[in-house]
């Protein structure tokens, strides 16, 4: 089970984090496909948004991708997301990727 899952400390650790589901999210990037932004200010179809990495961006609504609360990482099952868009997907392996945790996927 080693790289399958995370020990039970390592997660509750995790999912301790402190989460705004109304204000994290998603945004586009080049290098990284998307970086993790907090959302400083809206004006009609526009969000202003400040990324993890400093930046203070502005968008269109539909370029920001809503963002899974810490109990979902390293989800074991991505059906099981809130939020299965392309940002928490890619998170979820990069994140599984990085602890050295596969995901395997059944289809019967």
């Amino acid at each position: 089970m080693k790289y399958l899952s995370l020990p039970t400390e390592e997660r509750i650790k995790l999912q301790a984090q402190a989460f705004d589901g109304k204000k994290q999210c998603w945004v586009p990037n080049a290098k990284e496909s998307f970086v993790e932004a907090e959302i400083t200010g809206t004006k009609g179809e526009e969000v202003t948004v400040k990324t993890s990495k400093g930046e203070s961006l502005t968008l269109k609504k539909d370029d920001v991708q809503q963002m899974n609360p810490p109990k979902f990482t390293c989800c074991d099952d991505m059906a099981n997301l809130t939020y299965l868009n392309d940002a928490s997907v890619l998170h979820n392996l990069r994140d599984r990727y990085e602890r050295w945790l596969i995901y395997v996927s059944f289809f019967f």
